[in-house]
């Protein structure tokens, strides 16, 4: 009898696993919005706005309350995703220029922008085309400048409305804003046509960046709404209803074609939100590097895999994609390829940890227009961010401002120079109270992990005093000016 019902657990134990095991090779769609922030969406609290099919793909799956872009604003986040390693392999680090604002502000030359990702990186489609994927693009790509390329280098077979920049997507057709209804239609008819085989759907909405667009029927319900008490623009919160509105259409169709359960869709942004929306509690945004302008809303949807309802708190990062579609793909690494994520596949199935410590980031140069509760110097001097690295470990934030580390002394000088900015998340997620100077220990430990990182990767830091420095020249900077380039 004992060995009966031993065979009987072992076999409902493995019906359970095998359950929880995609039937084949998953689907993979990657919805990534343009500037939507951390706090605009409704199951992180907004009190204006309106996203109820979104809310229902959160409900569907796994929502990540700490995930971040890999860089504060487009060109190099998507440089990031795409290529699965941080700026400093790739050294796309800012939209145009790492030279944006006032010179007479900078007391260091910054260190050169890549304008893309040239052909011979292995991009995240590259790796599934030739694992047997169909492969498109539908939208936004943002990675061919001078020294970048096109999509079709990069391993997308179907090309559709990829413009470079997001001036480019005004839409005439007062019911299609920002291309995202011709977007999502054209990602459906692709997977109508690849339904057969595995596919992948990169899906990067125009939308929400500015110039704001939305169907007039939508921009009335928002003017005729009582304003919430921290949203309230009825055009920012209408273009973000039609955004929402056709992930819903991509989903009803998804489901259509009976191909949702067996189909991993990750929702995410490139970069936190502009100054059109607050982010509060979180500090800044789009283009700065605290919480505010990195930190994004992420879903992961997989119902053959993944739990409905289900919340993780651990940190992760748009670099982890690569590895986590090609973990569940069963892609092996392409040989000689850098990945600088790691998998979510475990944490999907019910993990409740990764084997990495810490998430970085690096940004060697200046952008310019001081966001909201930035640092005063950025306020004086005009920068939106100014040269730094930054480091997450659990529950700790650290920032390496490089201007003082730099010039200032470094390390003796620490208590004076106010090169490093420490935070507890877990209980300032506002980054209101440094513990650099109450915390020396801890400080210098995350210190001496960013430092080696720094090394590793071979992080560039601009190190040369800029001669045109000189802040008596300066005009008062506006502080809180809304940024309307990328």
């Amino acid at each position: 009898m004992r060995h009966f019902a031993a065979l009987l657990l072992l076999a409902c134990s493995l019906l359970g696993l095998r359950a929880a095991q995609p039937s084949a090779r998953p689907n993979i769609i990657l919805i990534f919005a343009d500037d939507l922030g951390w706090r605009d969406v409704g199951w992180h609290g907004t009190d204006f706005y309106e996203t109820p099919h979104l809310d229902k793909l959160a409900a569907s799956g796994m929502v990540f309350t700490n995930a971040y872009a890999a860089a504060g604003n487009c060109a190099p986040s998507r440089a990031c995703l795409l290529s699965g390693t941080y700026t400093p392999r790739h050294h796309v680090y800012a939209v145009q220029s790492t030279e944006r604002g006032p010179k007479a502000g900078m007391r260091l030359v910054p260190t050169p922008n890549r304008s893309g990702l040239p052909r011979d990186n292995v991009t995240l489609a590259k790796a599934l085309k030739a694992a047997g994927y169909a492969t498109g693009i539908f939208g936004k790509w943002h990675l061919d400048g001078p020294e970048g390329s096109l999509p079709a280098d990069h391993g997308f077979d179907t090309i559709h409305e990829s413009y470079h920049g997001w001036h480019e997507a005004r839409s005439k057709d007062p019911q299609n804003p920002k291309g995202a209804f011709s977007l999502t239609r054209g990602a459906i008819d692709f997977i109508e046509k690849n339904q057969s085989r595995p596919f992948f759907v990169y899906l990067p909405h125009y939308a929400i960046h500015t110039a704001l667009e939305a169907r007039p029927e939508t921009v009335a319900r928002f003017e005729a709404k009582k304003p919430g008490l921290q949203h309230k623009h009825a055009l920012y919160a209408a273009c973000l209803y039609d955004l929402d509105a056709s992930v819903g259409l991509l989903m009803a169709r998804l489901t259509a074609l009976g191909l949702e359960k067996n189909t991993l869709v990750i929702f995410t942004s490139d970069n936190g939100g502009t100054q059109q929306s607050s982010q509060e509690p979180l500090r800044g945004s789009k283009g700065g590097y605290y919480e505010g302008g990195i930190r994004e809303p992420f879903i992961a949807s997989w119902p053959e895999v993944i739990p409905a309802g289900k919340r993780n708190n651990l940190p992760v990062i748009n670099v982890d994609l690569f590895p986590t579609f090609l973990d569940a793909a069963g892609v092996p690494v392409p040989a000689g390829k850098v990945l600088d994520g790691e998998s979510l596949l475990p944490l999907f199935r019910g993990a409740t940890s990764l084997t990495r410590k810490s998430i970085f980031w690096h940004f060697p140069g200046y952008l310019n227009d001081p966001v909201i509760r930035g640092r005063d110097l950025d306020v004086r001097t005009g920068f939106r961010s100014r040269p730094v690295s930054v480091i997450r470990q659990g529950e700790w934030k650290l920032h390496l401002f490089h201007e003082e580390w730099q010039l200032d002394g470094g390390r003796a000088k620490l208590p004076q120079n106010r090169a490093v900015e420490l935070y507890n998340l877990y209980h300032d997620p506002g980054e209101h109270n440094d513990r650099a100077a109450a915390e020396p220990a801890r400080r210098d430990a995350l210190l001496n992990d960013l430092l080696a990182w720094i090394k590793a990767t071979g992080a560039p830091l601009p190190t040369e005093r800029n001669p045109a420095y000189d802040p008596s020249a300066l005009a008062p900077a506006k502080k809180g000016k809304t940024n309307k380039k990328q």
